[in-house]
C-alpha cells in the first residue's frame, strides 16, 4: 500500500526550510510513501535541488495562511492557500493525509469546512501524545472545542480509543476523564454526565484521572474539553522547559558542576531522549472524513518528520473505518447526530 501525504510546506515558524527537508528524510526511510509538497513553487524548489525523486511532487499554491490569521478569513479569502490546497488534495482523493504546522484554528476550520465530519460525530477533536512513566498517553481534546457537552466527551473517548486500538493494536484501550479528583462525586455536571455515558458505552472506562495520573500512565486515552486540554498541554511544555533550564544552570554553575555534567552525560542524554517532545510531535484531527495531522509550529526537521510518520501510520491502520463502525453502534451518539 502506497501512502500519499500532502505537506503544507508554508506552515509553521520555519516554512520550506524545515518541511521540505523533513519530507525528503521521511520518504528516504520509507519506500511505500510519496509526498506532495504544497506551497509557493519558488520557495520550495531551491530545497529540492538534485533530489529528482519520483515520489516527490510539487503543487503550487499562491497564498499562505498567517499564524495569527482569523480562521473565518482564511476560509473566505484564501482559497488558494497552501493549507487549503493540501486539504483539498485529501478531499479529492489525490492524497491520503495532510500534515501542516500552520495556524491551528485555521487548520481545524478549513479541514472541517472542506472534509466535513464523520457520521455521528458532532465536533472534531485534536488528539496528541504525551510521555508517561509507562510509555505514552493519547489526550483529547487539546484545544479545538472549548465548551463541550457530555455527548461530545463520549465521542472523544470513542475516537481516542479507536485510534489507539488501530495504531497500537490494543483490543480495549483504557479510557479516563481528566478531573479534579478520582471520586465519582468530583467535577462539574458535564464531566459527571460524561462519565455515566462512558460507563454504559462499552468503552474500557476506568473513571476519573487527576492531573498527576496523566504522567503516571493510568490510562491509554484521557478525555477532556479543549480548554482544559490546552492548558494542561501548555503547562506541561512550560514545566519541561523550566526543568531543562534549571539543569543547564546548575551544571554550568562552576568547574565541579561542569565536571559532574561530563560524568553524567550518558544519563542526561537518555533522560533528554525520553522527555523530548519532538518524538511525540503530530496531533491528529479526529472525527473528519479525511486524515489531517497538526505539527507544532516551531517543529524542526526531526520533529516534523515524526508528524509525517504519524499521518502515514493513521492511514495504514484504518482509523477512519474503526471510528465510523464504533460510532454506528453507539445509540447515545446516534440520537445527537
Amino acid at each position: 500500500m502506497t501512502v500519499t501525504v500532502a505537506v503544507d510546506c508554508m506552515g509553521g515558524d520555519h516554512g520550506p526550510e524545515v518541511t521540505v527537508r523533513a519530507a525528503l528524510d521521511f520518504i528516504a526511510r520509507h519506500g511505500d510513501v510519496r509526498v506532495i509538497l504544497v506551497g509557493l513553487d519558488e520557495k520550495i524548489r531551491p530545497y529540492l535541488a538534485g533530489a529528482g525523486n519520483p515520489r516527490v511532487a510539487v503543487r503550487h499554491a499562491s497564498e499562505v495562511v498567517a499564524m495569527d490569521e482569523s480562521p473565518a478569513l482564511a476560509i473566505r479569502n484564501k482559497k488558494d492557500s497552501s493549507m487549503r490546497v493540501a486539504i483539498d488534495l485529501v478531499k479529492n482523493g489525490e492524497a491520503d493525509a495532510c500534515v501542516s504546522a500552520g495556524n491551528t484554528g485555521a487548520l481545524m476550520a478549513i479541514s472541517r469546512f472542506v472534509l466535513k465530519t464523520l457520521p455521528g460525530i458532532d465536533r472534531p477533536a485534536i488528539c496528541g501524545i504525551l510521555p508517561t512513566l509507562r510509555g505514552h498517553v493519547h489526550v483529547l481534546d487539546l484545544g479545538a472545542n472549548v465548551d463541550c457537552t457530555p455527548e461530545h466527551l463520549l465521542q472523544f473517548g470513542i475516537m481516542g480509543a479507536s485510534l489507539v486500538g488501530a495504531i497500537e493494536h490494543r483490543e480495549k484501550p483504557s479510557v479516563g476523564i481528566l478531573n479534579i479528583g478520582e471520586e465519582d462525586i468530583k467535577g462539574n455536571d458535564v464531566v459527571k454526565r460524561a462519565a455515566e455515558l462512558m460507563k454504559d458505552s462499552g468503552l474500557n472506562f476506568i473513571g476519573n484521572v487527576e492531573g498527576d495520573g496523566v504522567y503516571k500512565g493510568e490510562a491509554d486515552v484521557i478525555v477532556c474539553d479543549g480548554f482544559v486540554g490546552n492548558v494542561a498541554l501548555k503547562t506541561s511544555e512550560g514545566l519541561a522547559q523550566m526543568l531543562a533550564t534549571f539543569l543547564r544552570q546548575e551544571y554550568g554553575r562552576n568547574l565541579f558542576a561542569k565536571l559532574a555534567a561530563l560524568v553524567s552525560l550518558p544519563v542526561l542524554k537518555r533522560f533528554k531522549k525520553r522527555v523530548d517532545h519532538r518524538r511525540y510531535n503530530g496531533a491528529s484531527l479526529l472525527g473528519l472524513k479525511g486524515i489531517v495531522v497538526k505539527s507544532h509550529g516551531s517543529a524542526d526537521a526531526f520533529s516534523f518528520a515524526n508528524a509525517l510518520e504519524r499521518a502515514a501510520d493513521t492511514v495504514r491502520s484504518g482509523v477512519q473505518d474503526r471510528i465510523t463502525e464504533r460510532v454506528a453502534r453507539q445509540h447515545p451518539i446516534q440520537e445527537t447526530a
